[in-house]
């Protein structure tokens, strides 16, 4: 940034390895800094747009490339502070900027002069690499469904509509974030028979964090769930379920003042209009065209041959609890609150699983050592502690090697905080591209995993916990092997239903006995998880999927109706009539109700795309069984194989081309429903 910046730490990064020092970094520098970084962002967009040269590849599309630079740098540190340690200075920043970049990004989208440059290095570019025509393809794409060919009261009403849903999804956002930030749910010493040790732990732990006494469930997932599965007072798990569901709806902790209904209903009728004025007839239809599944016929299909399976396994579960119900001496139906206690009850007996049992082999610095070490075995990757200035004393980073190479530097923020946005995630700090010198990705890992008892205690992980490590680490792979020339190609800017290929594959290397042999030790003896425990726990992993399954399409399959033609005037009441439609069986619970559906309504990544995680999960289905049919896990051929055709390509290429260069053939749905334990249902 120039001399007028009061921190050039907000875009010259000068920590180890070009980390940002977020010790040296205030929330006083961010406001000043994004005025700065904005007006140089709109410079050099328009000194590209002027230009009065004739367009051409490197004066346009380089150019554009690298144009905004500096507010990416200042925007990477600003989000990823405001998702992991909000604070009402944050939360008051985030909406003032959101409508600017807003405004900015339709200024840049929908400039004609822009559109006309790109254009005309399009009608030349057969000449081009294949990666710079990619780059081509994709930015005159971005730009017509950014609306650059509309005209007039069109072109101006797009930009109105792209800044309102700024606004709005960054108070969808803030909204759920307040109502799982304070709700607690205090829990008598009288009620803590029956609770598993390591969970009392846990719960005393939240009130600790909360300067309170005794033991309380929050609304952190690694807390609520176990709360519900083990907890038999049939009261309490009622009260704990709905402060969960209750999130958004103006039910929550802070009632009307945290609604997102009607802000539901607003983003849902202004995606629509967006959609149409772009000449598409709903937003699925505007969402889907650009990704594998193309429409929402070609997604309600896949979702159906799963919904079919998944849902008769879920009915006859239920039969199978409710019995369990009664034997309690309940009378009533089974209701959300009691699945996951019925249904615990059913794994730990049939398969002898007991949570207590499991987490001491499931440290999260040995779940660490797991992740990595299947990094070095399949990709040669070398994994060095790096001693930084990060937001938080816990967050931890580290140097990733090959053969003495800088690859990427990895972040991991893993504990639950009040002030961090809930569920997991994976993001980057920086992209990797080969532009002049090129770089490398810094990339985070953000979890909410329940912190030790106390400090410098061992972090014990559940076996989902586990797989979430794995999950999000999956998706740190892609940027860390991403090798590609532009950074808007890089890691996973991908399609939407293809990012999560990477991810939900890696998970697989979790269940492989070599790997928990090597890394599932005891916390405190030091012993390898037993053999039996190892093999009981494999074998419970279809445990329930039933109720998994339906929880998660029911989600993506509101999603996709609430885009599917005109909006609802009401989103509540289409939720309801898609879940009946469906003939959704009432004690399983949407995953995402609209009023807490971050994936849909706090940004539109997922927007008509929840759907993706399945469709990834059909392709990592096929692609584990690449390894398997080689009878290794670790077959260095097809691990070469998987990086140099998924994981180091970026959107350099199509994903469906992609997919077939790595698997040479289509995808198909058995493998998934064998996975899940559904083939038989």
């Amino acid at each position: 940034m120039n001399a007028e910046t009061a921190n050039p730490e907000l875009t010259r990064w000068s920590g180890p390895l070009g980390l940002p020092r977020f010790d040296a970094i205030a929330d006083g520098d961010f406001a000043a800094g994004f005025d700065q970084c904005l007006a140089r962002a709109q410079a050099a967009v328009e000194a590209i747009a002027a230009n009065p040269a004739p367009p051409d590849f490197e004066n346009t599309l380089a150019a554009l490339e690298l144009a905004e630079e500096p507010l990416n740098r200042l925007c990477a540190v600003f989000y990823t502070l405001a998702a992991v340690d909000a604070n009402p200075l944050r939360q008051d920043l985030q909406r003032e900027f959101a409508p600017r970049l807003a405004a900015h990004g339709s200024r840049t989208g929908m400039d004609p002069r822009l559109y006309a440059r790109v254009q005309g290095v399009a009608e030349k570019a057969d000449a081009l690499p294949p990666e710079d025509r990619r780059l081509v393809e994709n930015t005159l794409r971005g730009l017509r469904r950014a609306g650059a060919a509309l005209e007039g009261e069109a072109r101006d009403r797009m930009a109105a509509i792209r800044e309102r849903l700024a606004v709005l999804t960054t108070q969808f956002a803030q909204n759920v974030l307040k109502d799982e930030r304070d709700f607690v749910l205090p829990v008598g010493d009288q009620d803590l028979v029956g609770l598993p040790d390591w969970l009392v732990r846990a719960m005393r732990a939240a009130a600790r964090e909360r300067g309170m006494q005794g033991q309380v469930v929050t609304l952190n997932r690694s807390l609520i769930v176990p709360f519900l599965e083990y907890a038999p007072d049939r009261a309490l798990r009622e009260a704990a379920f709905r402060g969960w569901i209750a999130r958004g709806s103006g039910q929550g902790a802070h009632g009307a003042d945290s609604d997102n209904r009607p802000l539901v209903a607003e983003i849902l009728a202004l995606r629509h209009e967006r959609a149409q004025l772009l000449g598409y007839a709903d937003f699925a239809g505007f969402k889907l065209e650009p990704e594998m599944a193309r429409n929402a016929e070609n997604v309600r299909s896949l979702l159906m041959q799963v919904w079919r399976p998944a849902k008769a396994r879920a009915q006859s579960d239920a039969a199978r609890l409710t019995r369990m119900l009664r034997e309690d001496g309940e009378t009533g139906a089974l209701q959300p609150w009691d699945w996951r206690h019925y249904a615990g009850r059913l794994r730990r007996a049939e398969h002898r699983i007991d949570d207590a049992e499991i987490k001491p082999y499931l440290s999260l610095d040995a779940m660490i050592g797991a992740v990595f070490d299947t990094a070095n075995r399949l990709f040669g990757l070398e994994f060095q502690p790096l001693d930084a200035a990060l937001w938080s004393p816990d967050v931890r980073a580290w140097r990733v090697t090959r053969d003495g190479r800088l690859m990427a530097v990895f972040v991991g923020d893993y504990f639950a905080r009040p002030s961090k946005r809930s569920g997991a995630w994976c993001s980057a700090l920086q992209y990797q591209h080969r532009i002049g010198a090129g770089q490398r990705a810094i990339v985070v890992n953000v979890c909410n995993f329940t912190p030790p008892e106390q400090p410098g205690a061992p972090a014990w992980l559940s076996w989902d916990d586990a797989h979430t490590l794995f999950h999000e680490f999956g998706h740190a792979l892609h940027h860390i092997l991403s090798d590609v020339k532009w950074p808007s190609m890089s890691g996973t800017a991908v399609a939407r239903d293809f990012v999560e290929l990477p991810s939900q594959l890696y998970e697989h290397w979790l269940e492989q006995p070599q790997v928990l042999d090597r890394h599932a030790r005891h916390v405190e003896t030091g012993q390898p998880l037993p053999v039996d425990l190892r093999d009981r726990i494999i074998a419970a992993g279809n445990a329930d999927q039933g109720f998994a399954t339906v929880e998660y399409l029911a989600s993506a399959l509101v999603d996709l109706d609430l885009h599917s033609g005109p909006p609802p005037a009401d989103p509540m009441v289409r939720q309801a009539e898609v879940l009946a439609r469906l003939g959704a069986p009432s004690a399983i619970p949407m995953r995402h109700a609209v009023p807490h559906f971050a994936h849909v309504f706090s940004g539109d990544g997922y927007a008509a795309g929840y759907y993706s995680y399945m469709w990834s999960e059909v392709m990592d289905a096929d692609a584990f069984a690449a390894f398997t049919e080689k009878q290794d896990a670790f077959d260095p051929e097809t691990a070469a194989r998987l990086e140099e055709w998924i994981l180091s390509k970026g959107d350099s290429l199509p994903a469906d081309v992609l997919w077939q260069k790595f698997r040479e053939r289509k995808p198909g749905v058995r493998a998934l429903l064998k996975g899940r334990g559904l083939d038989t249902a």
